[in-house]
C-alpha cells in the first residue's frame, strides 16, 4: 500500500503539456534515411575521386600533414598527433578509420608508391600481423606525397568549409602524377564497390603524355604504354584477356601467381622457393593452407615447409619436396589449390564530377589529364597575377626613385600618412597600393643600387608575365607544360616493373608432368673427389669432349630412378643408398661434371679413417662384385644381399687390411688388375676367382714385395684397347707436395699371369723415386684432377712397359678413365 501510495503521489504533467505525434510512413522514412546514408558513404568514405585517386580521409591526412610541415626533410612525428589533427579539424569520424588509412598509405606492399613515410611497425604483408598502435608509430610525408600537394597554395584547387565551418579543406589535391592508376584503390560503398589495380608510374605517365599529344588515341595505342598492372609485391600475371576487358569497360579480372624457383635446398632434396606472392596475399595464409591440404591428404609430395623471410633477403618460403615427386607437378598443385595463385577482380568505380562512374583506362587517363590541365592553368593565372601585382609595385618604386626629392618633400609637408598617400597619388599619378608601398618602404632601399635591381626585376617580371600569358592563351603550350612536368616526374620517380606479364598460364604443360618420378633407367656416378649424383637417363657417358670440374669418375653403375645402389667402403661395408636421394645432373652436363653432386658423407656414416671406394648394384648383374684389398686379397661376392638391412659386410678383412677397390663386373671374361706401390702390375681373368658369400675373407690375389701394398684395383676387358698410367714419387715427401713423374703405357704390353703371383714391373724408378703415388688402368681417354676437383690436362706420349716417366708440373690427386664398359655383344639370330 505504501508503494502504491508513492506511485500514486507522482505530480501530474503540467496543464500546458501537449503531445505532438506525427504519423510517418515507415517505408518512406526508411527510404529517405537509407538514401542519405548511402550518399554519405559513397561520397565521403568509400570511393576515390578520379582526379587525384584519393578518398576523403586520405586527402585530409595528406593535406593536414603538409600543413603541419611533416615533409621528407623533417623528422618523423607520432602518428597519434597526425590522427588527432585530422580528426579534430577535418574528419569527424573515429580515430581507427583515420589511422587505418594512414597505415595503408605507408605500406610498400599495399601501395606501388607509398605516400606516407612510416617509422615503426606498420603491419605485414597480407595483414598477417597488425600494425602497432598509433602512439608507438611515427610518420611523415614521402617524397611522392609532396607531388600530390605541390602548388596547393597557388589557387590550383577549390577549397570548401569543413564539417563545422571553422576550417577549410581542398576538394581535390593538385596531384602531379596519376595516383588513381599508380596506387589503385579499393572500397565498399552501399550498392557499389571499387577495386583498382596498381600500375607502374613510368608506364602510366607515358600513356598520359601520349593522350596529351594525341587526344584521339585509341585503347590499343594507350596499352602499348600500359600493358598491364604492376603490383607492389611483384609476382606474375597469367592470361591478359581480362586486363583488356578491364581497360575497355572498367570491369575484368586476371590471375596473379607467386614467383617461384626450383632449387636444391639440401644436397639430397629439391625444394620450391617462393620469393614473391600475389597481391594482398601474405605468407601466413599460404602456410596455413598448405598445412591444411597436406594434413587432409589433398596435397602430396611435400615433406617440410620453412619460412625464412627476413628484412635482408625479403620473402623466402622454402617448400621441400619428397624424393620421388616431380617439383613441377607439385608446384602446379600449389597454384591450383593454394593462394599462391589468386584472381584479382577489377572494378574501376570512381567519382567523376561528384558522380560514381565505371571507368576504362582511357577514361581514367582523360579525367586526370583534364584535371592536370586545369591545375596548371589556375597555377599559371595565379603566378601571373602575383607577378603583375609585383610589377605594379616595382613601377611605383621606380617613379619614386626618379623623383626622390619631390617624394620626400611631399611626405615631409604632409600632416599625416593618409594625407601623404593622397598627395602622392595626385602628384605622381600612382595607385593607392603603390603609394602605400612607397610609404612602407625604408629609405635605405631608395638608393641607386636598388634602382638597378628594380629595373632588372622589372625586366624579369615582364618576361615571366609574357611567358605565362602565352601559356594561358595557347592550349597547345598549356598541354605541353603539363606533358613536360609529367615527364620530369617520371624521370625522377619511376622504377622498373616488378610484375611479369604472361600471355598464357602454362598450366597445360605443368599438368602433363606426372606427380611421381618414373622409375626410368639412369646411371649413378661417384667422382674421385667423393661426390655422388645420377644422370637423367641411361645414355652412355661421352668418352671425349671438353673437361669439366669433378669429371674424374671413380665408379659408374647402371640403376633406376626409384631403385637402390650400394656404397662399398674401405672397411668392407656396403651401405644402401636410394637413387632418388641423389641429385640429378642436367642433361647438358656433357662431359658429366659432378660439381652439382652431393658429398658421399651425406649418405654414408663413415669412420674417421674410412672412405667409399666404389658403387655396386644390389641385383645380380654380369659377374657380380669384385673387391681388392691393400694386402693383396681378392674376392668375388655372390650378388645376394639382405633386403631388410641398410648396411652389411661384403668381406671379412684381416687386421690392418682395407679395401682399395670395388668394381662391378660385367662378365667373367673381364680381367682383374692389381697395381702395387712398388710398381708391379698383375692381371688375370675374373673366372680364376670363384664367387664367395658375404662372410668369406677372399683369396690371395697378388704376391706383394716387402713393404709394398696394393695401390689400385680394378677390371678391364682385354678385348678393348686400354692404357696404364702411373705416377712415381718419393715416399718421404708429404702428400700433395710432390708432382713426381708420370708414364703412359699400353695395357697389351703387360702379360697375363696367374692368380697370387707377383706380376711384372710397370714403372722404373729414377733417383729420388721409390714409390707409386697414383695408378690407373682403363680404356682411353684417361683423366686427372687436382685435390679440388679441377681438371689437370695430360699430354703424354706412349712409353715402354717398364720405362721411367715424364716430370709433372703439379701434383695429381686422382686419375680415372671411362667407367662402366658396355656389356659384351649378344649373339644375333640369323
Amino acid at each position: 500500500m505504501w508503494g502504491m501510495a508513492r506511485r500514486g503521489s507522482q505530480p501530474p504533467p503540467p496543464p500546458d503539456f501537449e503531445e505532438n505525434i506525427v504519423d510517418v510512413d515507415v517505408s518512406e522514412e526508411m527510404r529517405g534515411s537509407f538514401l542519405e546514408y548511402a550518399y554519405s558513404v559513397i561520397y565521403q568514405r568509400a570511393l576515390p575521386d578520379a582526379r587525384d585517386g584519393l578518398k576523403p580521409v586520405q586527402r585530409r591526412i595528406l593535406y593536414s600533414m603538409n600543413e603541419m610541415g611533416l615533409r621528407p626533410d623533417r623528422g618523423h612525428v607520432k602518428c597519434a598527433r597526425v590522427v588527432g589533427e585530422v580528426m579534430g579539424k577535418l574528419h569527424p569520424h573515429g580515430d581507427s578509420a583515420i589511422y587505418d588509412a594512414m597505415v595503408r598509405m605507408a605500406q610498400p606492399w599495399a601501395m606501388r608508391m607509398p605516400l606516407v613515410d612510416g617509422h615503426g611497425n606498420f603491419g605485414s604483408l597480407g595483414g598477417d600481423d597488425l600494425p602497432a598502435a598509433m602512439r608507438y608509430t611515427e610518420a611523415r610525408l614521402s617524397r611522392e606525397a609532396m607531388l600530390m600537394v605541390a602548388s596547393i597554395d597557388e589557387d590550383t584547387v577549390d577549397f570548401r568549409p569543413n564539417y563545422d565551418g571553422q576550417e577549410t579543406e581542398p576538394e581535390v589535391l593538385p596531384a602531379a602524377f596519376p595516383n588513381l592508376l599508380v596506387n589503385g584503390a579499393s572500397g565498399i560503398a552501399v550498392g557499389m564497390a571499387t577495386n583498382m589495380a596498381p600500375h607502374n608510374l613510368g608506364e602510366v605517365i607515358a600513356a598520359a603524355r601520349h593522350l596529351i599529344d594525341h587526344p584521339d588515341a585509341s585503347l590499343d595505342d594507350l596499352m602499348r604504354h600500359v600493358p598491364g598492372p604492376d603490383l607492389p609485391t611483384g609476382g606474375k600475371i597469367v592470361g591478359l584477356e581480362g586486363i583488356r576487358d578491364a581497360y575497355e569497360t572498367g570491369r575484368g579480372s586476371f590471375r596473379t601467381r607467386a614467383t617461384t624457383t626450383i632449387e636444391n635446398v639440401t644436397p639430397r632434396r629439391k625444394g620450391i622457393i617462393v620469393s614473391e606472392l600475389p597481391y594482398n596475399v601474405g605468407p601466413e595464409r599460404v602456410k596455413a593452407k598448405i598445412k591444411e591440404l597436406v594434413n587432409a591428404k589433398k596435397l602430396q609430395g611435400i615433406s617440410d615447409l620453412k619460412d625464412l623471410t627476413d628484412r635482408n633477403v625479403g620473402l623466402r618460403l622454402v617448400i621441400e619436396i619428397k624424393n620421388g615427386f616431380n617439383p613441377e607437378a607439385v608446384l602446379a598443385d600449389l597454384y591450383r589449390l593454394t593462394p599462391m595463385e589468386e584472381t584479382f577482380h577489377i572494378n574501376n568505380v570512381a567519382l567523376v564530377d561528384g558522380q560514381p562512374r565505371t571507368l576504362g583506362l582511357r577514361d581514367m587517363l582523360q579525367v586526370y589529364v583534364d584535371h592536370r590541365i586545369e591545375v596548371v592553368r589556375r597555377r599559371s593565372m595565379h603566378r601571373r597575377k602575383k607577378r603583375q601585382d609585383r610589377l605594379h609595385l616595382v613601377d611605383g618604386l621606380l617613379v619614386a626613385l626618379l623623383n626622390i626629392d619631390e617624394v620626400i618633400q611631399v611626405i615631409r609637408q604632409s600632416d599625416d600618412a593618409a594625407q601623404a598617400k593622397q598627395r602622392l597619388m595626385q602628384i605622381f599619378e600612382l595607385s593607392e597600393v603603390q603609394s602605400q608601398y612607397i610609404l612602407d618602404t625604408p629609405l635605405r632601399r631608395l638608393t641607386r643600387y636598388d634602382r638597378l635591381e628594380l629595373e632588372k626585376e622589372k625586366e624579369q617580371l615582364t618576361k615571366e608575365i609574357a611567358k605565362l600569358t602565352a601559356i594561358l592563351e595557347s592550349e597547345k603550350k598549356l598541354r605541353g607544360v603539363v606533358s613536360k612536368e609529367l615527364g620530369e616526374v617520371a624521370k625522377e620517380y619511376s622504377t622498373p616493373r616488378r610484375t611479369v606479364l604472361l600471355q598464357s598460364s602454362g598450366q597445360t604443360a605443368a599438368a602433363a608432368v606426372p606427380l611421381e618420378v618414373a622409375d626410368d633407367p639412369c646411371l649413378v656416378l661417384l667422382s674421385s673427389t667423393g661426390l655422388l649424383a645420377r644422370t637423367h637417363d641411361a645414355s652412355p657417358l661421352p668418352d671425349s669432349g671438353p673437361r669439366a670440374a669433378h669429371d674424374a669418375l671413380a665408379s659408374v653403375v647402371p640403376a633406376t630412378a626409384r631403385g637402390e645402389v650400394g656404397a662399398v667402403t674401405s672397411l668392407g661395408r656396403m651401405v644402401r643408398i636410394d637413387v632418388l636421394d641423389l641429385p640429378t645432373l642436367p642433361p647438358s652436363a656433357t662431359p658429366p661434371s659432378l660439381a652439382g653432386g652431393a658429398p658421399v658423407a651425406e649418405y654414408v656414416d663413415l669412420e674417421p679413417d674410412e672412405t667409399v671406394v666404389g658403387i655396386a648394384a644390389l641385383t645380380e648383374t654380369g659377374g657380380g662384385l669384385a673387391l681388392g684389398t691393400a694386402q693383396g686379397v681378392v674376392k668375388r661376392v655372390v650378388p645376394e644381399f639382405p633386403a631388410n638391412r641398410d648396411e652389411f659386410e661384403v668381406i671379412s678383412l684381416k687386421e690392418g687390411d682395407r679395401v682399395v677397390g670395388a668394381v662391378q663386373l660385367l662378365s667373367d671374361s673381364q680381367h682383374l688388375v692389381f697395381i702395387t706401390t712398388d710398381a708391379q702390375l698383375l692381371h688375370y681373368a675374373a673366372s680364376n676367382v670363384r664367387p664367395q658369400g658375404r662372410a668369406a675373407g677372399g683369396v690371395a690375389g697378388i704376391k706383394l714385395g716387402a713393404n709394398a701394398r696394393v695401390l689400385w684395383f680394378g677390371a678391364i676387358d682385354p678385348a678393348r684397347e686400354a692404357r696404364v698410367i702411373t705416377v712415381a714419387g718419393s715416399s718421404s715427401a708429404l702428400p700433395g707436395t710432390q708432382a713426381g713423374a708420370i708414364k703412359l703405357a699400353d695395357f697389351a704390353d703387360f702379360p697375363s699371369k696367374g692368380r697370387a703371383t707377383g706380376g711384372v714391373r710397370a714403372h722404373r724408378f729414377l733417383k729420388g723415386e721409390d714409390v707409386l703415388l697414383q695408378a690407373w688402368a682403363a680404356p682411353t681417354p684417361l683423366r686427372a684432377t687436382a685435390a679440388n676437383g679441377k681438371p689437370v690436362m695430360l699430354n703424354l706420349t706412349m712409353g715402354r712397359r717398364d720405362g721411367s716417366g715424364e716430370k709433372l708440373d703439379k701434383p695429381i690427386a686422382a686419375i680415372s678413365g671411362p667407367i662402366g664398359e658396355p656389356p659384351p655383344d649378344e649373339p644375333t639370330e640369323e
